[in-house]
């Protein structure tokens, strides 16, 4: 039974699955297997490429898959053919790069574009701040940075950092209405207009992702660099999109393209390759098998590279908004359970921190490894990412095989120490082992195989939904906190004591008062 899958790309080596560390045989992927089947994997697959809505609560089709179509072959939404339409606004993002990157694009002095900071949240933050930071090696552009966070504190660090005459700002809102966003962006614009004094400058120094043409003029951003997109693409899929503007600037719109690339290339696979050969299914299978069989009550993501920094807090989004539901497609009660918590940081950092409850804790921990042969920075005669790699190997190989009583006791006969303090040491010492991972090895992180680790995961998150019979496309959990807060807001205008609340809520809001 072969236990790894080998992806051969164009031109960016070959991307390696390993999940022979797994607690499964043959008779338990076929198991497997026969429920993926019994769900309709396929042909839910198949609905979502083809444009049909299947985000039917928001009445949607799921397409962020054509924003990096690069055989351009048509796409249908409601009848027409969306690529054209993307291949505008790519088109769109390729002359804006051009522009900055060259220094032709001026600001209000006349000086070139130095930094640019992304302001946005969520979908419109995450992505892009994970890949601008995994392809630092790539850099041609501009420094970015990104504000997200409401607490005025993010703004201020970040305007510390920049020059009035040398900033451009882009502001990510599809409705050119998300609180934190415009709050955040007309914070900036204030920012810049004490310096700057003139309005009409404000068109030199932002731009707009969004689909609001009048409150983006509004704003004082012409309407030329407003950058839309579509309905169909989820704010936690969307750094295909628009809303990518800023990794382009960063690595050069060749470079986007090329991320653009790897992550189609995966859509292929994902679309042609056998269940048995898929490596998004297999990784949600293996998911389902641990969560739904063994009660794993989370998942870990564990990458053994210092650029991928970013790459589980990103996925913490893409996985638990998408699946962190409790309702079914025919709005029944799961009677079951769905999304794991996500979670995980860059090794080795990880191993000095949490891998001891991975390795001997009680509770069964599934985790993905991933690496790549080669470094962007091999110093010291490449010794540190060899030892990297070393530690990469070991913890997999450890958290399969542990360490019997047997092995540490004989490990013990060498220590010098007494007999009673070995034998109360000896069982803190024993490993359980068969601590399921995977092992997935890239040659290099590169925009193309960034972009299939990316696509990738975004399937098997994709491919558990339907497992588990639920809508991985909507987010209507973090609604109701926005509501609550936008009731709250203006209670904390005065001094008055509230006690239209919970006393709990009532509580919390009066020492606010008191102390604010």
């Amino acid at each position: 039974m072969v236990l790894s899958l080998t992806l051969k790309t164009p031109s960016d080596g070959d991307i390696l699955f390993d999940y022979s560390k797994n607690r499964i045989n043959s008779e338990v992927m076929k198991l497997l297997m026969d429920l993926a089947r019994a769900r309709k994997i396929e042909a839910s697959r198949d609905a979502m490429f083809s444009g049909e809505k299947i985000n039917f609560t928001e009445g949607r089709a799921v397409l962020h898959i054509a924003l990096r179509n690069r055989t351009n072959t048509p796409i249908m939404v409601d009848g027409q053919d969306v690529m054209p339409n993307v291949n505008a606004v790519l088109a769109h993002m390729k002359d804006f790069c051009g522009k900055v990157i060259s220094g032709e694009w001026k600001g209000y002095t006349g000086k070139a574009i130095t930094d640019v900071v992304n302001i946005g949240i969520g979908g419109s933050d995450l992505g892009p701040l994970m890949v601008t930071e995994a392809l630092k090696a790539y850099a041609v552009g501009p420094n970015v940075h990104f504000v997200s966070n409401i607490d005025g504190t993010h703004m201020a660090k970040t305007l510390k950092l920049l020059n009035v005459e040398t900033t451009l700002f882009i502001i990510a809102s599809k409705t050119f209405t998300t609180q934190e966003t415009i709050t955040n962006a007309t914070s900036a614009k204030n920012w810049f207009l004490d310096t700057a004094k003139d309005p009409a400058a404000v068109a030199k120094h932002f731009v707009a992702l969004s689909t609001n043409a009048p409150k983006v003029k509004a704003f004082g951003i012409d309407e030329a660099n407003m950058f839309g997109f579509w309905d169909w693409v989820g704010g936690r899929f969307s750094l295909w999109s628009a809303i990518g503007l800023s990794i382009a600037l960063h690595i050069g719109y060749d470079n986007f393209e090329k991320l653009l690339a790897g992550a189609h290339f995966m859509d292929n696979h994902f679309k042609t390759a056998p269940l048995e050969q898929n490596i998004p299914v297999i990784l949600a299978l293996l998911g389902v098998w641990y969560h739904n069989f063994y009660g794993a009550e989370s998942h870990a993501m564990l990458p053994y590279d210092q650029y991928l920094h970013r790459f589980a807090a990103y996925f913490q989004q893409g996985d638990m908004e998408s699946n962190g539901k409790f309702v079914t497609r025919s709005g029944r009660t799961v009677q079951y359970t769905t999304g794991p918590i996500v979670w995980g940081e860059p090794g080795t950092n990880g191993q000095h921190a949490f891998y001891q409850l991975i390795h001997q804790g009680t509770r069964l921990i599934p985790a993905d490894f991933i690496a790549p042969a080669k470094s962007h920075n091999p110093i010291a005669d490449n010794l540190h990412h060899k030892l990297l790699l070393a530690n990469f190997l070991a913890q997999t190989e450890a958290l399969m095989k542990g360490k019997t009583q047997a092995e540490v006791e004989a490990e013990l006969q060498k220590a010098n120490m007494p007999e009673d303090q070995k034998k109360r040491i000896l069982p803190h010492k024993v490993f359980e082992g068969n601590r399921p991972t995977n092992s997935i090895m890239v040659e290099r992180i590169s925009p193309f195989t960034l972009g299939a680790l990316i696509a990738m995961y975004e399937m098997k998150i994709f491919t558990q939904g339907i497992i588990w019979d639920i809508n991985s496309f909507d987010q209507w959990g973090v609604e109701l906190g926005k509501q609550l807060a936008k009731a709250i807001e203006p209670e904390l205008q005065d001094k008055n004591p509230v006690s239209s609340h919970d006393p709990s809520t009532n509580g919390l809001i009066n020492f606010i008062k008191q102390h604010l």
